[in-house]
């Protein structure tokens, strides 16, 4: 029995891999229709419920949408399965008593550490005064008391935004997604949100004068006082 479950699990798995195929030959784009289930079959030389249960688990993997009623397109092709992913991943790890949170933080550190170096001094002006305006909103807010989570996360994104580079957007914001989530599920990190303010203010500086390694220092110390306060015994 468990020899026919692996060939079966095998051969979806090639039906998966030929459809995908037939995707990149196509050149289809997000969105486009796919062939029929069966125009599917045909093709394939396969069973629809062979079809079926292979679009189905690239549905899970967001490479095909199955819309009931109209058919199946490619699907968005977005981060969501990943940072589902890594939510799981770090959730189960914490409560197994790993230190999953602070890995998923250094993953974050590390890529923009990483890139940090390449903007200092050539993010267009009008990206800069975006992130002057993030930056006011973010004093208002820590006038408030708090600053929120959304503005943080926009003032990441726009830092980068420059580098017009969209895998690497999307994988920056699957990073922040899934650590915020999981932090605020987890953990009550307390924030000063004055000492938030004055970190962005001084990323934010550094980038604009071109000081490639104070931008990276600025940089480590941000992501070194979150990594201070998840450590903190408050959390122990």
């Amino acid at each position: 029995m468990a020899v026919a479950a692996q060939a079966r699990g095998g051969m979806a798995g090639d039906i998966q891999e030929r459809i995908k195929r037939l995707i990149i030959d196509r050149r289809l784009p997000s969105g486009a229709p796919l062939p029929t289930e069966t125009e599917l079959m045909e093709l394939l030389g396969v069973s629809r419920n062979s079809v079926r249960e292979a679009l189905k688990a690239l549905q899970a993997m967001g490479i095909v949408e199955i819309r009931h009623g109209f058919g199946t397109y490619v699907g968005p092709m977005s981060m969501a399965p990943m940072i589902e992913g890594l939510i799981f991943r770090t959730v189960a790890g914490h409560y197994r008593g790993e230190d999953s949170l602070l890995q998923l933080l250094e993953l974050r550190e590390a890529v923009e550490t990483g890139l940090i170096a390449r903007l200092a001094g050539r993010i267009p002006a009008a990206d800069l005064q975006t992130l002057d305006a993030i930056t006011r909103q973010m004093e208002a807010e820590a006038a408030e008391g708090a600053v929120r989570a959304e503005t943080d996360r926009a003032f990441h994104a726009a830092l980068y935004g420059s580098l017009d580079n969209t895998l690497l957007s999307e994988v920056l914001e699957a990073f922040w997604d899934a650590f915020h989530r999981v932090r605020t599920d987890l953990v009550d990190v307390p924030t000063d949100p004055h000492v938030t303010l004055a970190q962005h203010r001084r990323i934010l500086q550094a980038v604009r004068s071109g000081d490639a390694l104070r931008a990276e220092e600025a940089i480590r110390d941000h992501f070194c006082n979150i990594r201070n306060r998840l450590r903190s015994p408050h959390h122990e």
